[in-house]
């Protein structure tokens, strides 16, 4: 598994290092000794104690057996597990077409009572009309090229997203302008989500916000597209993989820059003033 980009992916993964560090010391046994137990190289117990390989559930088990710790096995294999799934390659993910993927993130949306997103580049998921995410999810199947069940994907989709008609969430949605003149789909389509974003305003549990291309008043550098869950977690989505966030100072950076980014947008009737030009652009 590649390097993960995500602080916390790296720190996670840390943890699980030194606990496996701790071990072997508590139990007053040499990295060479400690392999000659587990029947492995030394170079693979340096590799473990550094976090520059994840261990294996095996591996994990091999080691607690060697420092006579079978106890501390379970939890170990749980923490890395967690870890490791923090940094997901999306090629795992969509290896068997996009369905499962709509579908896998149900249980973090009907737990989470705010949303938090911001995005560069496309109208967010919970807004996406018919033809615009039959475009999106086409694009991607072919790109990636995976079993094509766009069709299933789609109505999984649009499944997932009648949770902002449910009690007990809140979404705070943030685009930037250049979102709204980024074509998906024909002009028939890209028209509909227009439409559908000029009627977003009147979903009681959703607020929309739209940054003007022309804000002078930035003050940082471009930003990537990311969703904070509560205070619980954040989502990045990257070309090769969707990288998780945990570490709580890392979170507060993303709600941070989120809060930020809010006051740079325009609402109500100045945001749909935006959607009408772009409406209008479209001819």
């Amino acid at each position: 598994m590649p390097a993960s980009p995500s602080s916390s992916a790296q720190a996670a993964r840390a943890r699980v290092a030194r606990r496996l560090r701790d071990l072997r010391a508590d139990a007053g046994i040499s990295g060479s000794e400690l392999a000659a137990r587990a029947g492995w190289t030394h170079p693979k117990t340096s590799r473990l104690e550094n976090a520059r390989t994840p261990p294996t559930p095996a591996d994990i088990r091999a080691w607690c057996a060697a420092c006579g710790a079978d106890e501390e096995a379970d939890d170990l294999i749980v923490a890395s597990r967690d870890a490791e799934s923090q940094y997901v390659e999306w090629r795992r993910r969509v290896r068997t077409g996009l369905k499962t993927l709509q579908e896998s993130y149900l249980p973090l949306f009907q737990r989470t009572e705010l949303f938090r997103i911001y995005s560069t580049t496309m109208v967010p998921g919970l807004l996406q009309t018919d033809g615009y995410l039959r475009s999106l999810l086409g694009g991607i199947t072919d790109f990636r090229e995976i079993p094509n069940d766009v069709e299933a994907a789609v109505a999984a989709r649009l499944e997932r997203s009648r949770i902002i008609h449910q009690p007990g969430h809140r979404f705070a949605l943030l685009i930037e302008e250049s979102v709204l003149h980024h074509q998906l789909g024909d002009s028939d389509a890209m028209a509909a989500q227009l439409g559908h974003l000029l009627t977003a305003g009147a979903i009681p549990s959703v607020s929309l916000g739209v940054i003007p291309a022309a804000t002078r008043e930035r003050g940082h550098w471009p930003m990537e597209t990311f969703h904070v869950y509560d205070d619980s977690l954040v989502s990045v989505e990257l070309l090769s993989a969707r990288v998780t966030v945990t570490e709580p100072s890392e979170i507060a950076l993303y709600i941070r820059a989120f809060e930020r980014l809010r006051t740079m947008a325009v609402y109500g009737a100045d945001a749909r003033a935006l959607v009408v030009k772009a409406l209008d652009a479209l001819g």
